[in-house]
């Protein structure tokens, strides 16, 4: 039942009790609205919809932000890159209340977004770390909400996946500038890439203890999925690593670099002085992926050595030559 009120400030309080539920009382500066409420409120509960908002309508964006990037980024491979959309995200939304944010702002700030020249995938990005951050917020922390604004809105469009292979030309002159410059550990990572198909921060993260030469298998414990895996070795990547000087402290393979930025860096000037455009080291597992494929290997022996979780993922990081695959047919 609705009790209404007329403060000594002129502003209208109404109180709605039910039974079950602790009462709720909000002030108003006309009796309509405060009516209105009250009828809202009543309905959902005889519904059995009602949802308490009063937590929600206490808590910030900013805070919900601040906390979750205080106890869930941390834990994430990506939490770098998640704190810098994070950022953004607070400086959009930050003003508002929990209850107040509705799936048309959201839809703005996507528009927005993409009308000053983001891709679609940094969009996406952004919508999924705040579709999570509402996630957490009901089922972690208890703040009830009636729907998460974020999976109301839709997605924009994602550009293909990049279909970049090497070329023979290009693989030796890749191979040739890296041998040309002062880092001796370029020419091999390069090749241990192309032979493996494993990511940078695989590769920088793999350390001598879980290398079995003998056994030609390498022990992926901190990958980009969480779960370990084991990849097997192909002659020439063997012969990559045989040839590596070990560091006297670091137990790394690659010790040369600390950072991916670093190896980065050196990648983009041997790519400018080998005179090959449009080649990113992340490539080289597109082709290593494709390379297995047109081995003959199965998805399902392909995705044990990746690391990917569906066929789908796979999918888009595979693209078969048809000079490759017209020699498999009769």
């Amino acid at each position: 039942m609705a009790n209404l009120r007329k403060l000594d400030s002129g502003r209208w309080q109404v109180q709605v009790r039910r039974a079950g539920l602790k009462p709720l009382a909000k002030s108003f500066d006309t009796k309509s609205d405060a009516k209105r409420w009250a009828r809202t409120l009543e309905s959902e509960m005889d519904r059995g919809i009602f949802v308490d908002r009063t937590e929600a309508e206490r808590t910030t964006m900013a805070e919900l932000i601040d906390r979750y990037r205080l106890e869930v980024t941390p834990m994430k491979k990506s939490a770098r890159n998640e704190a810098q959309r994070l950022n953004q995200l607070r400086q959009h939304f930050g003003a508002f209340s929990l209850a107040a944010i509705r799936s048309t702002h959201i839809a703005d700030y996507r528009d927005a977004r993409l009308a000053a020249g983001l891709a679609g995938a940094t969009v996406v990005k952004e919508l999924n770390t705040l579709s999570h951050l509402f996630d957490v917020a009901v089922k972690d922390w208890g703040i009830p909400m009636v729907a998460n604004p974020a999976k109301l809105v839709r997605r924009p469009q994602v550009a293909r996946g990049r279909d970049r292979r090497l070329s023979g030309p290009e693989e030796s002159h890749l191979m040739e500038a890296c041998k040309g410059t002062r880092a001796p550990m370029l020419a091999p990572v390069v090749r241990f890439a192309i032979e493996t198909g494993m990511r940078m921060g695989e590769i920088l993260s793999l350390h001598w203890a879980d290398v079995d030469l003998s056994a030609r298998v390498a022990t992926l414990n901190d990958t980009k999925t969480g779960d370990a895996r084991q990849v097997p070795l192909s002659t020439a990547a063997v012969a990559a690593l045989s040839g590596l000087p070990r560091h006297i402290k670091d137990g790394r393979v690659f010790w040369t670099w600390k950072r991916a930025d670093s190896l980065e860096n050196v990648w983009r000037r041997t790519v400018h002085a080998a005179d090959i455009e449009d080649l990113r080291f992340h490539d080289l597992r597109h082709e290593a992926v494709s390379r297995f494929f047109e081995l003959g290997l199965n998805p399902m022996e392909v995705a044990a050595i990746s690391g990917h979780k569906t066929l789908q993922m796979l999918k888009r990081y595979t693209h078969l030559k048809a000079s490759e695959l017209v020699k498999k047919l009769a």
